[in-house]
């Protein structure tokens, strides 16, 4: 396909995405089984710059003044991929092209950035969530959050049930992975040019042959906040498709159990095959239709660790389209979930175990407020210093130290986000049952 019928294309599944509420993976594979012609560097282009769009939404509307689709998509050529008007042009000419720009497109793509645009728009955020953004993050939201509508690296976790990091390194060179500055036994790809087709992990051996595992940085430092030590019974409370229950195996190197529990099982049961993959041989399914019952663990575990379900405002990078669909009546509902499962999970702690409650969300709400109205109303429980408890799991390297050490709340929770850490949004607090 030529540039001008990309851009068409991509017009078409953002209008899918915004329109029909659909998400972009499902909208860009509607478009693809329209487009039998389309190859895979095509269908990578056209997703991208939809991304890319959605990355920068508000930025690019309030310049282009237009939000439509084709707006947006222009706006994503100019702003985010660095095209010229003549780039532009030149595509525009081509065959099943969109339209020829019209004058007050032209004058639109030119502009430069206004500073004196409201916060949200700089940002890229939903305009609602304005005060809870300047609540966290203060005069820094806007730097912030603009760190969050870039393209994100694949980061890598070395599965050291089977190997180490210097082993697992020569596999991943074809994936040009480099060592990760936060973790010893992690690497991460970084993010292609914007028109550039994302290298398929399936294809590399290290990855089919399980010596590593996909996981983001910062889900990797609150795993490691855990801190698992061989022998010990671990519950995974809210373990979803798996990857902190292999990091705790790892952790463990494969002694003691693990418990990995979900509500949802079809998630659970996607589970089995990374299980296999990775050599993980002390997990135990949990699940109305498992044989081991959850209420048999009622304090039993050494270290309940709850990921626990969230806006995913952490991720707004990989899931740009993710944040322009949550709504207050959602974050509101999320947090009630979230006092529930912290309150049920800590039952399964031990007297003297430990409970990590971690959220791939930055917001407050669903973080410090969560943990201070548990520990408000469970006075048995007290908060423990989160970035030690990282540190002293041995995984982080000298920078990732000074990483939770410089980004440890005063109450010793953690707070990653792509501008602080490289990281997705990450929140982690350690939690101890009095003995």
């Amino acid at each position: 396909m030529r540039n001008g019928g990309k851009i068409s294309a991509a017009i078409d599944v953002l209008t899918d995405v915004l329109n029909r509420h659909q998400p972009v993976k499902s909208a860009a594979r509607d478009w693809g089984k329209r487009a039998r012609y389309a190859g895979s560097k095509d269908r990578a282009w056209v997703s991208g710059l939809v991304l890319d769009a959605l990355r920068k939404r508000n930025s690019i509307a309030y310049r282009m003044d237009d939000e439509s689709p084709r707006a947006l998509v222009l706006g994503a050529l100019a702003f985010a991929w660095g095209w010229d008007i003549r780039q532009i042009d030149t595509a525009m000419d081509e065959e099943h092209a969109p339209s020829k720009l019209t004058l007050s497109e032209r004058e639109h793509l030119v502009m430069a950035p206004d500073p004196s645009a409201p916060p949200h728009v700089q940002g890229d955020y939903p305009e609602w969530m304005a005060p809870m953004m300047a609540r966290v993050f203060g005069e820094e939201a806007t730097v912030e959050a603009q760190a969050m509508a870039v393209r994100a690296d694949v980061d890598l976790r070395v599965n050291t049930l089977k190997v180490d990091a210097e082993k697992a390194s020569m596999p991943l060179k074809s994936a040009k992975a480099e060592q990760s500055r936060l973790l010893h036994n992690a690497f991460h790809i970084p993010a292609k040019d914007p028109s550039e087709r994302e290298a398929s992990l399936e294809s590399i051996p290290a990855y089919s042959k399980g010596w590593v595992e996909v996981q983001d940085a910062g889900s990797q430092i609150a795993a490691a906040a855990a801190n698992a030590q061989p022998g010990e019974q671990v519950l995974d409370y809210c373990s979803g498709g798996g990857g902190k229950t292999i990091a705790l195996a790892a952790q463990m190197k494969g002694k003691g159990q693990i418990f990995a529990y979900d509500i949802d099982g079809k998630r659970l049961s996607a589970l089995i095959p990374r299980l296999k993959r990775s050599g993980a041989h002390n997990v135990q399914l949990v699940h109305p239709t498992e044989p081991v019952q959850l209420e048999t663990l009622t304090g039993q575990m050494d270290c309940v660790f709850v990921d626990a379900p969230c806006t995913g405002t952490g991720t707004w990078r990989r899931r740009p389209d993710s944040k322009w669909r949550i709504k207050q009546g959602q974050l509101e509902k999320r947090m009630s979930e979230q006092t529930e499962i912290i309150a049920k999970a800590s039952e399964f702690v031990k007297p003297g175990g430990r409970m990590i409650y971690a959220t791939c969300s930055f917001l407050m709400e669903e973080d410090e407020d969560r943990v201070a109205e548990f520990l408000s109303m469970h006075p048995e429980f007290t908060e423990e210093d989160a970035a030690g408890a990282a540190i002293a799991s041995g995984l982080l390297t000298d920078e990732g130290a000074n990483v939770v050490q410089r980004f440890r709340m005063p109450t010793g929770s953690v707070r990653l986000t792509p501008r602080r850490a490289g990281t997705d949004g990450f929140f982690f607090a350690v939690l101890r049952r009095a003995g």
